[in-house]
């Protein structure tokens, strides 16, 4: 009895599907929970729920866009990533297309080739300032 309680504890919300070096997934994949990638896929990555986490590691590969919560990156990415949650960027990350995040933790030799925009709270309008207009020094110092 302790045994089965203890079982159903572990399943509830803590599950994590691996997809193993060497498998090809062609096609979207949503997922809720954790989801380690090792192999590549080619096609969309949803993590479904407040706390689904993507973990893409060195050898892992998506050719399609990712939208998560919760990532941390060290493989190859040709697409746009979205993390509304947090983001790592380990130091063999590298994203072939635009970045929207959150939160960002970026090791040295993590690549982004494309845009980069921090996603906020929702007062990002309040937060954003316009710089002012540049004045030209060089007419009011006489040379």
């Amino acid at each position: 009895m302790l045994n089965r309680k203890r079982r159903e504890r572990h399943h509830a919300g803590n599950d994590t599907s691996l997809i193993a070096r060497g498998t090809v997934i062609r096609g979207d994949l949503c997922f809720n929970g954790a989801l380690h990638l090792d192999g590549r896929v080619e096609g969309t990555i949803v993590g479904e729920g407040e706390e689904a986490m993507f973990t893409l590691s060195e050898h892992g590969q998506v050719d399609g866009e990712i939208r998560v919560p919760h990532a941390i990156l060290n493989g190859h990415v040709t697409g746009d990533v979205q993390v509304t949650a947090r983001l790592e960027l380990s130091a063999q990350a590298r994203i072939d297309g635009n970045l929207r995040y959150h939160t960002l933790e970026m090791a040295a030799g993590a690549q982004i080739n494309g845009s980069i925009c921090r996603e906020g709270d929702g007062n990002e309008d309040a937060a954003r300032r316009e710089l002012p207009a540049p004045t030209d020094v060089d007419a009011a110092t006489p040379a």
